[in-house]
């Protein structure tokens, strides 16, 4: 497994209903950091971002609700130097590769 393959994603959510927006943070909680309230870093390898993009689609209201992805590179070209913060911020695991 090569850091080659994993890539950092920024994933911020606006989700107007209490209960879709639980849900939506508690599935982003499972895959990567919360760096914000409502955004968070996922590092993975694209085919796991589709997964959680078709499982976070069927979570929320297309009419009223948004999720934006960026992706920022890979781990081993860039994501070190893609995130810089002001003020107070929360540390960022960097899951990195994981066997499943």
């Amino acid at each position: 497994m090569s850091l080659d393959d994993v890539r950092r994603y920024l994933i911020a959510y606006d989700v107007s209903d209490d209960v879709r927006r639980t849900r939506v943070a508690k599935k982003l909680e499972s895959y990567g950091d919360r760096v914000q309230y409502s955004v968070f870093v996922v590092d993975a390898r694209p085919a796991k971002i589709l997964r959680l993009r078709a499982e976070l689609t069927d979570m929320i209201n297309q009419g009223t609700d948004s999720i934006l992805f960026c992706d920022l590179g890979t781990l081993r070209e860039r994501a070190s130097r893609s995130l810089d913060v002001i003020g107070q911020g929360r540390p960022i695991t960097g899951h990195g590769p994981a066997i499943l």
